[in-house]
């Protein structure tokens, strides 16, 4: 008599064992994607600074992600995009998402960010964008997520913080640099919310190169408007800082960053702002010969002390 009750057992076993599979390398990635938004966003903001000797803001950041975003996207059409367990190419709404998407986080974002480096030291940049976790709060109880006490406390303190910052001598002796900062920290969050609410991008890294593309055509088309010029022939210092961003700052560490938004938690997610202000200082002090006064180096601990509240408050478990 055939045995029938194999592959009702089987098949479950199977399905478990493959389910494990998947969550292990999961949690296997998260570790060297969480490390790349460390320890290679920390360094991105002294690159950018040294880029920018040869190459203007948007420009800067517009060949950066196009070129980014032409490498990812021919690696996955030539590995076969719609092939069986690839990533599919975006579709209409899905590039319409990538364009919205890109145009906050890159052409807002880091499109502002490099012209607020124009104006202050990349450490103290770094800094203030130890906000982004504050403002992805905000964002998310727009959207209907109610934050927790902790979290409440946490915005406070690091609302206190920035406060402190501005008032630096640093910050205080560029208005300008202050309004590209803040601008860009309210695209680049508002950004990350929307990529994970109501506009999501397409699947995997289809969805990091698309939103490269869309993002850096459109920090192009700021360039062109703005009449930015390239300084001919670069620099080797700025060259080499600009491909290091194409690289390893969008490629790797950006690339990262979409995927702890879409496999981790928020908070997991934006807790590299806990270490890049410290990476970014110590490197703009130690390469660059940036000032930084004892009360900003307050400042950004208070900043980092709101930051830290806030990730508390999104991990502690909720009560009914």
């Amino acid at each position: 008599m055939e045995n029938t009750s194999a592959p009702i057992y089987d098949q479950p076993m199977n399905t478990a064992v493959l389910s494990s599979k998947g969550l292990a390398r999961k949690a296997a990635l998260l570790i060297p994607a969480l490390l790349a938004c460390y320890l290679i966003w920390g360094s991105t903001y002294l690159a950018i600074r040294f880029a920018l000797v040869s190459f203007p803001p948007f420009f800067q950041m517009g060949t950066r992600f196009l070129a980014a975003g032409v490498l990812l996207m021919g690696w996955l059409l030539w590995r076969g995009a719609n092939a069986p367990g690839r990533w599919p190419v975006p579709n209409r709404e899905q590039w319409r998402n990538a364009l919205v998407v890109g145009t906050l986080m890159l052409g807002g974002g880091m499109g502002l960010t490099a012209s607020a480096e124009q104006h202050i030291g990349s450490g103290l940049i770094a800094a203030f964008i130890a906000v982004v976790p504050m403002l992805v709060c905000g964002w998310g109880f727009l959207f209907g997520q109610r934050p927790s006490r902790l979290e409440f406390v946490g915005m406070a303190v690091g609302v206190a913080g920035v406060f402190l910052l501005v008032r630096g001598a640093s910050f205080s002796a560029s208005p300008v640099g202050i309004a590209c900062i803040a601008a860009a920290t309210l695209a680049w969050s508002l950004g990350s919310v929307l990529s994970t609410t109501r506009l999501p991008l397409a699947q995997g890294p289809m969805g990091f190169a698309s939103e490269m593309l869309c993002g850096g055509a459109v920090l192009m088309l700021v360039s062109l408007a703005l009449g930015e010029q390239p300084a001919w022939p670069a620099q080797p210092l700025a060259l080499a800082a600009w491909l290091y961003l194409v690289v390893f700052g969008s490629l790797i560490a950006f690339s990262a960053y979409l995927y702890l938004l879409a496999n981790a938690s928020p908070a997991t997610a934006t807790s590299y702002a806990f270490v890049n202000p410290l990476i970014a200082l110590f490197l703009g002090v130690a390469f660059a010969g940036e000032a930084v006064t004892s009360g900003e180096w307050i400042a950004c601990g208070v900043v980092l002390a709101g930051v830290f509240l806030i990730f508390r408050g999104k991990t502690q478990p909720k009560h009914e």
